[in-house]
């Protein structure tokens, strides 16, 4: 879908500024270039789009549907399904995430596609079967939308909307232009500049973070080399788990990128669950994506969000070594 912005980035770092494609600050800035383009465009359309819904569906409908209907959990479950099948890294999720709290989605099921995510995506999912094989990738995937779907579950149980950022409580308090809408019956292209100015002003709110989340996440794309955490994981003690998942939180790539990555980290004698676990760490939690959401989280719930996934990641590695 992006490979013309990646071809973009290539030429504008590599041919125009002349920077080599083998250095550390070459792949950092293309890094930076591509991730950049490619989340600012994806918030502008899905904000854009949950304008549109919003104009139509208002808040409360939704809400009042959510709360009425006995789903009995599987709302989590169907929201981690939806992260599984989007293929997004876990910056790109966060565009999704605020159109999902603009659009009055209760926050753990919310949550549940945060997680997920992420986590699995089907380039990932194909690079591992032929990586690891079918049993590996089972678990992998089965996994990835477990840890979605409790972990939403846990923290929606919390009652965290309060501690959601006062920018996000005057989006969900501002509902008169919704009130207008139904009320004037205005036609869609009466309502298109309101949607599309409603829809550049949260892009505007959010780009110092964007920018500055990718930053750190390219400065580590770049200059973190990958023997550095495979030579102090390959020992296998009960240790290793815990210490792989918190040493790649602050760590940022996409499940396809780091997916050879941990292909080394198996060869050069990392048990395969904790490398799995490293992996998961490393794309569902970062650095650049908790610099993102302080626009729409405060830091007790960011806290409260890494803390809950970090101890499911790491359950998780001790269950896959177990496994495989």
């Amino acid at each position: 879908m992006f490979n013309w912005l990646q071809h973009f980035a290539d030429w504008f770092i590599y041919s125009a500024l002349g920077i080599g494609a083998e250095t550390h600050l070459g792949v950092a800035l293309n890094f930076f270039v591509y991730d950049t383009l490619k989340i600012l465009i994806l918030l502008f359309v899905i904000v854009f789009i949950m304008g549109i819904v919003n104009a139509y569906f208002p808040i409360e409908r939704l809400k009042d549907y959510l709360n009425k209907k006995k789903l009995y959990g599987l709302e989590y479950f169907f929201s981690s399904i939806f992260g599984a099948i989007t293929p997004f890294c876990s910056c790109s999720s966060v565009p999704l995430f605020i159109g999902f709290v603009q659009g009055g989605i209760p926050l753990g099921v919310t949550f549940s596609f945060l997680i997920t995510s992420p986590l699995v995506n089907e380039v990932a999912v194909a690079m591992f079967i032929g990586m690891f094989g079918v049993k590996a990738t089972l678990i992998y995937v089965a996994s990835g939308i477990l840890l979605g779907t409790i972990g939403g579950w846990l923290l929606g149980k919390f009652n965290l909307e309060p501690l959601l950022s006062d920018w996000v409580k005057q989006i969900l308090k501002n509902k008169m232009q919704q009130a207008q809408f139904e009320e004037e019956h205005k036609t869609f292209y009466q309502r298109l500049p309101e949607i599309t100015n409603g829809a550049w002003d949260i892009v505007k709110s959010v780009l110092l973070y964007v920018i500055i989340g990718i930053a750190i996440g390219a400065a580590m794309h770049g200059y973190v080399p990958e023997n550095f955490f495979s030579a102090y994981l390959g020992g296998g003690e009960w240790w290793t788990v815990p210490i792989a998942v918190l040493v790649a939180v602050p760590m940022y790539a996409n499940a396809a990128g780091i997916v050879p990555v941990i292909q080394v980290f198996v060869a050069k004698g990392v048990p395969l669950g904790t490398a799995i676990a490293f992996m998961m760490a490393t794309v569902g939690l970062s650095i650049p994506e908790a610099t993102l959401l302080k626009k729409v989280m405060s830091l007790k719930l960011i806290a409260i969000f890494f803390g809950v996934v970090t101890l499911c990641i790491i359950l998780s590695g001790y269950v896959f070594n177990i496994l495989l």
